[in-house]
């Protein structure tokens, strides 16, 4: 029986979606990579030039997306995986970034992962199967100075693909927000943008983060290709996870902010609670994995 499945991955030209398409091929499966020029298209198909089929597109080109979803499932066939790859990492002091660019960084990592997952999921309804991967980050969990806009995409993306995967979870079709740690991608080189340094007040505290950051670069801990392994068997999993973390240094360091929120909230509860009602509405939103309503309740 033939278990080989349709993968559409955004940006494969380098880094996870370039390691997550070798693999995927290497495993049989029929890969659809988007790129952004024709050079780099052909060479993705040169892989596997019966099972490797490059598709030009800017997942910020939001009105271009249908279309290429549409032609692709018309030629292809349904589109069994989408793995939402396509980002990249901008790097400034919040005070010093420019709006333009935390648009810029939304619009890629956010807004075109969303666009994304709209174009695909009426096939995946229709035929009440399919998974969605969304690389995210630890920055989706952690944060740290210098790379707020970076953070802010990554929280939302965690959050959207979290809901998301609980409204179409019953119907056969599951997310998972895939967030790795330090891999030996060009995340931190090449493919990051730097804001320029202007306000003095900063360098004691960014100037080190920043001259770290670009000394690192290609010589961080995680392994793209077991990496792309990993996601691989998510994709193949009857019950995949809504987060996966990918990397012992995200595990450790997002355990550590979760024990950190823990000591926080228990700090400041007696404050926290003291802003309840007489005769609060308590709405329960705790959904579990058996439990896809929402349910509530008063109390009084």
């Amino acid at each position: 029986m033939d278990h080989s499945k349709l993968i559409l991955i955004t940006g494969v030209s380098s880094g996870f979606g370039r390691a997550l398409a070798r693999e995927a091929l290497a495993a049989g499966h029929r890969v659809v990579g988007t790129l952004r020029n024709a050079d780099a298209a052909e060479a993705f198909q040169a892989l596997a030039p019966a099972r490797a089929h490059a598709r030009i597109l800017d997942v910020t080109d939001f009105e271009a997306i249908a279309a290429v979803v549409g032609e692709i499932e018309a030629t292809l066939g349904s589109i069994d995986v989408l793995v939402n790859n396509a980002g990249y990492g901008h790097e400034g002091v919040m005070e010093e970034s420019p709006l333009t660019e935390m648009r810029r960084q939304f619009d890629v990592n956010v807004f075109g992962a969303v666009a994304m997952m709209k174009a695909v999921l009426p096939g995946m309804r229709a035929r009440r199967s399919g998974r969605i991967l969304n690389i995210t980050s630890m920055g989706g969990f952690i944060t740290m100075p210098g790379i707020a806009y970076y953070c802010g995409s990554k929280f939302a993306l965690e959050g959207i693909s979290e809901a998301v995967g609980k409204e179409v979870r019953g119907l056969g079709i599951h997310v998972t927000a895939v967030a790795p740690g330090s891999f030996r991608t060009d995340w931190a080189g090449r493919s990051m943008l730097r804001t320029p340094r202007s306000i003095s007040d900063y360098d004691a505290l960014f100037d080190p983060i920043r001259q770290r950051r670009q000394e690192v670069s290609g010589k961080q801990p995680g392994d793209p290709d077991k990496a792309a392994r990993a996601m691989l068997q998510i994709i193949e999993s009857d019950a995949p996870p809504a987060h996966l973390l990918l990397g012992s240094d995200a595990l450790t360091l997002v355990r550590e902010r979760a024990a950190s929120l823990q000591e926080e909230l228990g700090r400041w509860e007696s404050l926290t609670r003291s802003t309840d009602g007489g005769e609060a509405l308590v709405v329960d939103v705790a959904l579990s994995a058996q439990d896809s309503g929402t349910r509530y309740h008063s109390a009084g």
